[in-house]
């Protein structure tokens, strides 16, 4: 009995650098700058209340408190901004891509094969500015494995359909 199991190196990767990727809608900026206003006022109210009720006591505080929150928000919205440029994706012929992130860096492939389903989702926020996300799940999980935001609502139905072409046949 001969042996035909072979396991060849692989010594020459694509090039993942030649991948044109395209970017995100710029109105999913204004879509990430709202949300985290909202999040960003919801604590200065929060922190208002503890104050103006005086419940833990904080009033002399206050001043560092509102000085500190309002040096994070500022950070907060700096990061992502200059990350908001590095968001983008790419439908290829067998699999899709999204790279994003300024300091923390990551890409993810997702090959149509291991795809299960895709979702569209829109938030209150997106939905004004006609954007929605499209979620891609694998085999195995229950959270998405992919999720490109900032997609005009026809783009992702185009691309939902595509992928749900290549995944059914």
């Amino acid at each position: 009995m001969t042996d035909s199991f072979q396991n060849i190196a692989v010594t020459s990767f694509p090039d993942i650098t030649k991948i044109d990727f395209k970017s995100i809608d710029n109105r999913y900026l204004k879509v990430i700058l709202i949300n985290t206003s909202f999040i960003f006022i919801a604590l200065f109210v929060i922190i208002f209340f503890i104050n103006y009720k005086d419940i833990f006591e904080l009033a002399e505080y206050s001043l560092w408190l509102y000085l500190t929150l309002a040096i994070v928000y500022v950070s907060i919205l700096f990061v992502k901004i200059i990350e908001f440029k590095k968001r983008k994706y790419a439908v290829r012929e067998k699999d899709i891509s999204y790279q994003k992130g300024y300091f923390l860096r990551s890409l993810t492939t997702v090959p149509f094969n291991r795809i299960q389903h895709v979702e569209i989702d829109e938030g209150p926020v997106s939905r004004f500015f006609s954007l929605v996300s499209l979620s891609v799940f694998t085999a195995g999980d229950s959270s998405e494995d992919l999720k490109i935001s900032g997609l005009l609502k026809e783009e992702a139905e185009q691309m939902k359909e595509f992928i749900s072409n290549k995944i059914d046949g």
